[in-house]
């Protein structure tokens, strides 16, 4: 059985991750969190790729690679999600299964939060669970590979 690829793709300030804001997304380092991400996605048949940027220009051209070569991709957009219109469009291109990602509940935030552009081109959203987001998205993924 082949292994599938996956791309975990981040957007700004998740680097910061353990030191930003720990009430509210935890205390984990985004490297232990990418080190789980891996570590679960191995436990599902899936080899993922765990990225980071905070300069939405690269987001995108990874988006568009992932589109080419039709990867999966679990985006959290991050502060994109409430206003990139560029990053939604380069969403819209994919050709395999999409699922955004959050570590809060953006809805139970401030209301510039509760506007997601990227969901209305999305597979599924799940947020609000902490690192475990990442865990249920994975999940959710491979039950959509399995289905397809």
């Amino acid at each position: 059985m082949a292994v599938t690829r996956v791309w975990v793709l981040n957007g700004p300030n998740l680097n910061r991750l353990g030191s930003r804001e720990p009430d509210v997304y935890g205390s984990l380092s985004y490297e232990q969190l990418a080190a789980n991400v891996v570590e679960e996605a191995s436990g599902l048949g899936l080899q993922a790729e765990v990225r980071q940027t905070n300069d939405e220009a690269e987001l995108i051209e990874w988006l568009h690679q992932a589109a080419d070569e039709s990867i999966p991709v679990l985006l959290n957009p991050a502060a994109f999600t409430h206003y990139s219109y560029a990053i939604r469009d380069a969403c819209a291109m994919l050709t395999a299964p999409l699922i955004e990602v959050h570590l809060s509940n953006p809805l139970a935030r401030e209301e510039f939060r509760h506007t997601s552009v990227v969901a209305g081109v999305a597979t599924g959203t799940i947020s609000g669970f902490g690192a475990d987001s990442y865990r249920l998205a994975l999940r959710a993924l491979a039950g959509l590979l399995a289905q397809s």
